[in-house]
């Protein structure tokens, strides 16, 4: 299959990795030329837009930041519709609020092209492990149809619904992830103030009820204080922004969310933006004025 890939980053240089040793043929469009060469080494070819990638493809992926992001690279000028073909479909793997995913597939059909929203969860070592978790709004033949060309990037490929239905289910899975690192961060901050080693805390709970994927991923780098990036602070307040404005416009109250939004906001403003969402602990530690890390 001949593949476009719109969007190089810390996802989808890997999940275009992906793509290519499964043996897709793939030509890539990003801005940050230094991907594209590595991309392009790795046996893709290259387009200079997205106009002249969806040219040659019968398929695009986009895996960009945000709604604007998506709208631009599949509206704007030079943009993917520009080239694309009647019959033309494009799977947006991007994470947006639904209402924008619903309103450039409305603008994609009348010019003959079918659009899925396929975001998924799992940070940058599921997609470079090819194990990442996808969730597809859409028409279900178009799911049918490029099924096993995603289940290339990921370990699970679910079809949640019409179009849209895929980031609903996104954003779902980003409150859950929101509000289970801050009741780990909440937790280990506790057991750390109250003189116990927060490490056999941890240690002690994971394998109870209390455990969950969540902790076990992000405990082990709050403890060892890596808060290199899976998945950056300032991408979870983009999709936590995206989450509020959605649930809001179905009237269904998320006041967790709101609460981790605001937790979120008061770590960019010390300057943890751009570090892993695990660094929800440090609002913990700066207002218990304690350390999570094992005890000496």
């Amino acid at each position: 299959m001949k593949i476009g890939f719109i969007g190089l980053g810390i996802m989808g240089r890997p999940m275009a990795k992906n793509l290519l040793k499964a043996g897709h043929e793939l030509v890539v469009f990003d801005f940050n030329k230094e991907a594209v060469a590595d991309l392009v080494s790795n046996g893709a070819a290259s387009a200079e837009t997205g106009k002249e990638l969806a040219s040659q493809c019968d398929v695009v992926i986009t895996m960009v930041p945000n709604s604007p992001h998506v709208r631009a690279a599949v509206l704007g000028e030079n943009g993917v519709a520009e080239g694309a073909k009647p019959g033309t479909v494009i799977i947006d793997m991007s994470s947006i609020d639904p209402t924008e995913s619903r309103a450039i597939g409305a603008e994609l059909e009348k010019l003959g092209i079918d659009m899925l929203d396929a975001p998924v969860s799992g940070g940058e070592p599921k997609a470079i492990d090819g194990t990442l978790s996808v969730m597809v709004g859409g028409k279900k033949e178009l799911f049918d149809k490029y099924y096993d060309m995603l289940m290339v990037m990921a370990g699970s490929v679910v079809y949640v619904g019409e179009l849209g239905a895929g980031n609903v289910a996104k954003l779902a899975n980003q409150i859950v992830v929101a509000v289970n690192i801050a009741a780990v961060s909440e937790a280990l901050t506790f057991a750390a103030k109250a003189g116990t080693d927060p490490e056999l805390v941890y240690q002690a709970i994971r394998g109870g009820l209390a455990g969950s994927t969540v902790m076990d991923a992000k405990a082990p780098m709050m403890l060892n204080r890596n808060f290199k990036p899976g998945f950056r602070i300032e991408l979870h307040i983009k999709d936590l922004n995206n989450a509020l404005n959605a649930a809001h416009n179905v009237s269904s109250p998320v006041p967790l969310t709101g609460q981790l939004m605001e937790i979120m906001q008061g770590l960019k403003a010390d300057g943890f933006d751009k570090e892993d969402h695990s660094s929800i602990v440090k609002y913990y530690e700066k207002i218990a004025n304690t350390t999570v890390e094992p005890l000496k």
